[in-house]
């Protein structure tokens, strides 16, 4: 994800496909309890829409990414879009593809 995210550019919006292997891991609750069999440790390749819209870009820009990305969701024939808008949130992705939004 490090790579991933050296290369996206400052200003501009882009889409990201992204397939990615992923061992899912168990979740202890508040209660001691560990989660239900999506934590299963079992490996999974999520096939994902990442909207990258940084904070800089134009307006122009991030209102012709905004009108698109239901196009590209269907066009590409994923379950789940997720908005990035810098470093960190590309650096998060693992965490939020094992469900902990």
């Amino acid at each position: 994800m490090e790579d991933l995210a050296d290369e996206l550019p400052e200003s501009s919006p882009r889409f990201i496909l992204l397939s990615y292997p992923l061992t899912l891991v168990g979740r202890i609750h508040a209660g001691g309890s560990k989660a239900p069999p999506h934590g299963s440790g079992r490996l999974t390749v999520p096939y994902v829409l990442l909207y990258y819209l940084p904070e800089n870009c134009n307006p122009s820009m991030r209102m012709t990414y905004a009108g698109a990305v239901e196009l590209m969701r269907n066009t590409a024939e994923v379950n789940r879009v997720i908005e990035v808008q810098d470093e960190d949130d590309i650096l998060s992705i693992e965490s939020k593809l094992q469900g902990s939004d």
